[in-house]
């Protein structure tokens, strides 16, 4: 294909996926009522006392436009999740032609483990969100009380799903690496204890709430994923030593010159 065309076919995937988010947010917003309900529900969880109104769970808006543009801005976050597999389907799609034929079959696996682990992690986040607006706002005392604009608890929604679903992506980029010959798994062994270091550290700094509940939440899921990862690497590394020591070159060091000849040259001294 000529570059006029790569664009075409660029433009027409683009256009696509566009109208599949628009729908996506079309049928987002018709539900918006249900969609509410279930995105409140672990605000409504808490204590009666937690809120302004004891008797009722509400989150308030300033303005007079804002219940029109709070309820287009979460249908929008909603239609991308459920145009997920189109506009997924059409850069898979754009993408394909120019991979080889295992690098597709390695493209597949590593697209659907990503989508699972990224829904994944949005549902512990869910999970989690009820105990950490329960440490947030337990600090509403002496005098103080919450009155939460759905703006605001829109958005820490948002960040916390995304922080959950985008650490849950951790295992898959070390696997990638160890793929292509970047880590080995001796060095990720050697790691370990600095990693499962670092992913507490990260946990504690990156939750919106960082309360210690909803750390251990995100960390403990982390060093499980990481465990997965170094037994995936440690079979990846031995089918690889052993398909080493197969091949007749095994005996050759990294910075030797193979002989291109005939067999029969392996048997003489390597040239340096």
């Amino acid at each position: 294909m000529t570059l006029g065309e790569h664009l075409a076919e660029l433009r027409r995937r683009i256009l696509i996926s566009l109208a599949a988010i628009v729908v996506g947010t079309i049928i987002a917003f018709v539900f918006h009522h249900q969609i509410l309900n279930l995105l409140t529900r672990p605000y409504c969880h808490l204590p009666a006392s937690y809120r302004l109104v004891n008797d009722k769970c509400t989150l308030v808006v300033t303005g007079v436009l804002d219940a029109f543009t709070v309820t287009l801005k979460l249908s929008l976050y909603v239609g991308l999740v459920l145009s997920s597999p189109v506009w997924l389907w059409q850069l898979w799609r754009f993408i394909t032609p120019g991979l080889h034929q295992n690098e597709r079959r390695y493209a597949v696996v590593f697209v659907g483990s990503s989508v699972a682990l990224f829904g994944l992690g949005a549902v512990v986040a869910y999970v989690t969100l009820s105990r950490g607006l329960h440490f947030l706002l337990s600090f509403a005392t002496g005098g103080l009380t919450s009155l939460l604009t759905f703006d605001s608890y829109l958005s820490y929604v948002v960040a916390m799903v995304l922080v959950f679903a985008v650490s849950f992506e951790f295992p898959l980029a070390i696997i990638m690496l160890n793929l292509v010959n970047v880590l080995s798994y001796d060095r990720l062994k050697r790691w370990t204890r600095a990693v499962i270091f670092g992913i507490f550290v990260f946990a504690a700094v990156a939750t919106p709430s960082q309360d210690p509940f909803t750390m251990l939440a995100l960390a403990l899921p982390m060093v499980g994923l990481y465990a997965l990862s170094l037994g995936v690497a440690f079979m990846h590394d031995r089918r690889r030593a052993r398909r080493a020591d197969a091949s007749p070159y095994a005996h050759l060091a990294d910075d030797e010159l193979s002989p291109l000849d005939d067999q029969s040259s392996l048997d003489d001294e390597p040239v340096p």
